[in-house]
């Protein structure tokens, strides 16, 4: 059985330019969120927004069209590496971002400002991202002071069940969404509603608000994607 866990190895801040809580909205959401970061990364306009949070971006990543050029050569002046591309590209910012921080060695990664903002199509762009292959060997969270977010795959490496911990305080919402396709072999401990070995269907709306009863929550998955999101309590 393979187990993911959180805080552990290299950890990345990557800042998008959607709408970004306070630091202290954030410390007293979910504590410790913050610890042992290796190294902040800015996807364009959201170099501004971690600035704000008390954070030096290390690297500036992204076509720079949502960042005033003053604020560019402010950064560079900072010692900030800049990493500029063409407006015409594939990839988001958001996803350059997360690239970078895969080539600085994260092995966790935390994403701020992924949900907010006027475009809805970005916050799903960047909720898709979870999936990314590139990005499949990361602990890799989605991060706001309403939500937590995260995707789990199964099997393992091993071949075997993936579990997840779920740690947190008591009352938390936490919803088990099942992803790009059916969720199978899906047991929890900690959570009000339990499953015991049971699916989430793609379509049905059977995961959504479950309440951590316990702590030390967890959920194990059999096979397929499960999305995780958790509000705090």
């Amino acid at each position: 059985m393979t187990s993911q866990s959180e805080n552990a190895g290299r950890h990345i801040i990557v800042v998008a330019d959607g709408d970004v809580a306070g630091r202290a909205e954030l410390d007293a959401a979910w504590p410790r969120w913050a610890d042992g970061i290796a190294a902040v990364v800015a996807a364009d306009g959201g170099y501004a927004r971690a600035i704000a949070l008390g954070l030096a971006p290390d690297v500036l990543v992204g076509d720079l069209d949502s960042i005033d050029p003053e604020r560019v050569d402010a950064a560079a002046g900072a010692g900030t590496r800049i990493v500029r591309f063409p407006a015409d590209k594939d990839e988001s910012d958001t996803e350059l971002a997360l690239l970078e921080a895969v080539a600085l060695g994260a092995t966790q990664v935390t994403v701020l400002g992924a949900f907010g903002g006027p475009r809805l199509d970005h916050a799903l762009a960047n909720v898709w991202l979870l999936a990314h292959p590139r990005l499949a060997a990361l602990d890799l969270v989605l991060l706001d002071a309403g939500a937590r977010a995260r995707l789990i795959v199964a099997p393992g490496l091993d071949g075997g069940v993936v579990e997840c911990a779920l740690p947190g305080r008591l009352g938390a919402v936490v919803s088990l969404l099942p992803f790009g396709g059916d969720a199978e072999g899906i047991t929890t401990r900690g959570l009000r509603y339990p499953l015991r070995g049971e699916p989430l269907r793609m379509g049905p709306a059977r995961g959504l608000s479950n309440v951590r009863v316990e702590a030390g929550a967890s959920v194990t998955l059999g096979a397929g994607r499960l999305l995780l999101v958790e509000r705090p309590a």
